[in-house]
């Protein structure tokens, strides 16, 4: 713990001969959350981490394994069909609407973030989720219902995406790992938990009961966000930084302007006009506040905002930007124009997207080969979610380990690339872990095969998954919650691709009482150890993008570092 706290204090305090370059991360800024108590940090943990579980938890309360197929009168989707009138399309379109926007609204939360701060996104999010929920509880229509799900996927995709970006305001790169690991143990039971909840409430009352557990529990995050001290730090976004100085550059274009505009209208009436001579001085003085403009158009505005640089503070209390100020798109540019993040973040979405399809098609295999009920098939799923968050906690904590000693060894510098050496071990055992899933499901074999391979399956994944987004934030000092964004947009496409577009092709129509996604077209079409020795080749495609990313992402981030450096100097 003491080596822990010795590379915390050398993340704050770097050495002087490498501070050439200004690191925003550590700007002076007031109430620092890096310095708050242990405590207090773990409240901002703990509550972020319950507010995660409402992606999770609302994805899979009320889900498709709770099919009508074996007679199920209190499975959600049935009632859902029968009190609401909806065709079995309508039905996928709810459930795959929530996966796509889960995924894509985080951008827009990430730059509002960046503006507002971290609560009042949470603050917002959150009581929009609540609306949702209660509104779909209270639906009925299900072009209602459709509209409330798209509600409830842009309020809770504001946490998940957020939570990363809290952590880094709080916590330096040593500490990130185990941290991370630990936040992100709580969404990972959310998969896992909803189906449990949404059967015993579906069974127990209704498909609306579980909109209201869902409304209760949104709404308790609500409150305690109420109290939530911001860690947002100003000084310390790039993002944030970059619109303060555009707005800066507007403002000293316009002050120039008018001065310039003054001083040649007060030139101009001193200045006598009485002959030939005059006339030409006069012309003179007609054309110069042309030349003014053009001298102040060709000024270097940043070199006289130089002082904005080393001191934030003052620039920050005379100017407040506003939703005027918010390009969404900008910061995401940044982070994905790094072939560094482009590829780590194609790898990270292939193992969430294999996270969600194993969760996915486990629930079908259960129904209809073992005849499971949704609270069985949940309970089953449970150990695929124990496996996530040992792996998350563990996971973290090695990541972290292997930094501190990595560094230790190259003289106490470290690099963002040096954690993602962490996740060699896990990448040799992944992909044998998923091909023997998938061909103990082929054989139907005891069902506590399944639940080892299961295990086995989330530990290693997730414990590659966490590093990953530890090193996506460390590689984006100053656009944390952007590049968590980016990241959260290439799982939810990903898992979109990988089990939620409807396709027309059945092969066994007679087993489907739902639009056929594509995970269930190959399913049935080459069965599950078909299936899951092609995702054994898609893991190990994900693993030789991360250890090229190990190799030559250090290159390719510091070359785009440069080019960022050197365009804000010009």
């Amino acid at each position: 713990m003491s080596s822990e706290k010795q590379d915390a204090r050398a993340d704050a305090h770097p050495p002087t001969n490498s501070a050439a370059v200004l690191d925003i991360e550590h700007a002076l800024v007031a109430d620092d959350p890096r310095e708050w108590s242990k405590a207090r940090k773990l409240v901002v943990v703990v509550t972020v981490s319950a507010a995660s579980m409402i992606a999770g938890l609302g994805g899979n309360i009320y889900n498709r394994e709770q099919a009508p197929r074996h007679g199920w009168a209190n499975s959600s989707i049935s009632q859902i069909e029968e009190q609401l009138h909806a065709s079995s399309g309508q039905i996928s379109l709810s459930l795959s609407l929530f996966i796509l926007i889960q995924g894509g609204v985080p951008l827009i939360w990430s730059a509002l973030s960046e503006f507002w701060g971290r609560k009042r996104v949470y603050l917002l999010s959150t009581a929009l989720c609540t609306l949702g929920c209660i509104v779909a509880a209270l639906s009925k229509t299900i072009s209602v219902l459709i509209g409330m799900r798209c509600i409830q996927a842009i309020g809770s995709s504001a946490v998940i995406s957020l939570g990363a970006a809290t952590l880094a305001d709080i916590y330096e790169p040593s500490q990130r790992g185990t941290m991370m690991g630990i936040y992100y143990s709580a969404p990972l039971l959310g998969p896992s938990l909803g189906p449990i909840l949404g059967g015993v409430l579906t069974q127990g009352f209704s498909w609306r009961a579980t909109f209201w557990f869902l409304a209760i529990f949104v709404g308790t995050c609500f409150l305690l966000f109420i109290p939530f001290k911001d860690t947002f730090r100003r000084e310390r976004s790039l993002v944030y930084q970059a619109a303060l100085k555009r707005r800066l550059a507007l403002e000293s274009a316009k002050a120039s302007e008018a001065s310039s505009l003054s001083q040649v209208t007060a030139v101009s009436r001193i200045v006598p006009v009485r002959d030939e001579k005059s006339k030409t001085q006069a012309t003179v003085t007609d054309d110069a506040p042309d030349a003014i403009d053009t001298l102040a158009r060709d000024r270097d505005l940043e070199k006289q905002q130089s002082p904005v640089q080393d001191d934030v503070e003052a620039p920050l209390q005379e100017i407040k930007l506003s939703l005027a100020d918010v390009n969404p798109v900008k910061p995401i540019i940044h982070v994905l124009r790094r072939m560094n993040n482009l590829t780590i973040l194609t790898a990270s979405g292939l193992i969430f997207a294999f996270s969600y399809s194993i969760a996915y098609t486990c629930s079908r295999t259960l129904a209809n080969e073992y005849n499971y009920n949704a609270l069985q098939i949940g309970l089953i799923l449970l150990s695929f979610g124990v496996g996530s968050l040992f792996g998350s906690v563990l996971g973290g904590r090695y990541s972290d380990y292997v930094l501190r000693k990595l560094k230790a060894r190259n003289g106490g510098v470290s690099n963002a690339e040096m954690r993602l050496e962490s996740t060699l071990v896990p990448m040799f055992f992944l992909p044998p872990s998923v091909i023997a899933y998938g061909w103990v499901c082929e054989r139907h074999v005891h069902v506590s095969a399944i639940c080892v391979m299961l295990f086995l399956a989330g530990f290693f994944s997730i414990c590659i998954y966490s590093s990953t987004l530890a090193y996506i934030v460390d590689a984006n000092t100053g656009r944390s919650s952007s590049a968590v964004a980016s990241n959260s947009a290439f799982r939810g496409l990903s898992a979109f691709i990988a089990a939620e577009v409807a396709v027309p092709l059945q092969v066994r129509a007679s087993q489907h009482t739902l639009c056929a996604p594509c995970a269930d077209f190959l399913q049935d079409a080459i069965g599950d150890g078909g299936l899951y020795s092609l995702w054994c080749g898609l893991t190990i495609l994900s693993e030789l993008l991360i250890l090229l990313v190990w190799w030559k992402g250090g290159a390719w981030r510091e070359k785009w570092e440069r080019k960022e450096r050197g365009a804000s100097q010009s």
